[in-house]
């Protein structure tokens, strides 16, 4: 059974949408690394539910489901439906629809890629967003800025860097690698306009709906460079060639494109350095090694 905070929460929540529901099963859910994660079986259908210590991460969930919201709202891609969040005690609870596990269908990454594409012409005013959020438990900053670089430097790669420093993951010779690469950043990211992005695509984020659809899911939303999100899903893997052929279709590349994505991971990299340390630190250095 869940604790008793989390279920007050719960019902907090999803008694704004049904009446009389009552709980029949609780099972948990594996894979997440930050929050515990449940399915929750009700007289009124089976609900996905995370919970965490609402000091631990603060806004964690009310920011999820805002960029829930906004990537649902495009309606270029389907997320999960937001049923909202809440605190009881000392816990914080988001509760979202639950989505069965389905079977790709055979124009699976030709759909994604060309609905990828067509968020990324979801444009905004500016880079970043009208509030900050998290990128997995990491605070991301999104004060808007009107240019790309300055955006790309000040609030993903020096604040990854400061954190880093002041955590004793990194040295100061990592700052001045980063800094003999910030001439060059204008070569790797063409001048666009603000793209609304997921911001943390890599291949486990994503979920084959039981529609054979594409389903993104755990975003770190903002109005970026459309590259991070190009560059995040080569990151780890397991996107076809087929993704990649359909989305330049609907919204084409410059030639050359591929060169820009280590640069653009260099961001996620970053926060799998403050997050995890290991080999990634090594990553990072081998990349910046190539603008001594």
């Amino acid at each position: 059974m869940l604790p008793k905070p989390v279920e007050t929460a719960f019902f907090e929540v999803i008694e704004k949408h049904f009446d009389n529901l009552t709980i029949s099963r609780v099972t948990p859910c594996s894979g997440g690394c930050i929050n515990s994660s449940y399915y929750v079986a009700t007289s009124r259908g089976t609900f996905f539910l995370k919970y965490n210590y609402s000091s631990r991460f603060p806004e964690m969930f009310e920011k999820e489901a805002l960029g829930l919201e906004i990537l649902g709202d495009a309606g270029k891609l389907r997320v999960p439906l937001v049923y909202g969040n809440a605190e009881a005690k000392d816990q914080a609870v988001l509760v979202l629809e639950n989505i069965e596990e389905g079977s790709p269908l055979a124009n699976f990454w030709e759909d994604f890629g060309k609905g990828l594409a067509r968020l990324h012409k979801t444009f905004g005013k500016n880079f970043g967003l009208d509030h900050d959020n998290y990128i997995g438990s990491l605070f991301q900053a999104n004060k808007p800025a009107a240019n790309w670089i300055d955006f790309f430097v000040e609030q993903r790669l020096e604040a990854q860097i400061k954190l880093a420093s002041d955590t004793g993951k990194a040295g100061p010779e990592l700052g001045r690698l980063f800094r003999g690469l910030y001439p060059y950043l204008s070569e790797f990211f063409p001048e666009e306009p603000p793209a609304l992005l997921h911001g943390d695509l890599w291949s486990g984020n994503y979920m084959t709906a039981e529609d054979g659809q594409a389903v993104i899911i755990d975003p770190a939303v903002y109005y970026g460079h459309r590259y991070m999100d190009l560059g995040m899903s080569k990151l780890f893997g397991g996107y076809a060639p087929g993704f990649y052929q359909a989305y330049k279709e609907e919204y084409p590349m410059e030639k050359g494109w591929e060169k820009s994505m280590e640069i653009a991971n260099l961001y996620p990299l970053m926060v799998h350095v403050n997050l995890f340390g290991g080999g990634y630190l090594g990553s990072v250095k081998s990349i910046l090694g190539k603008f001594r």
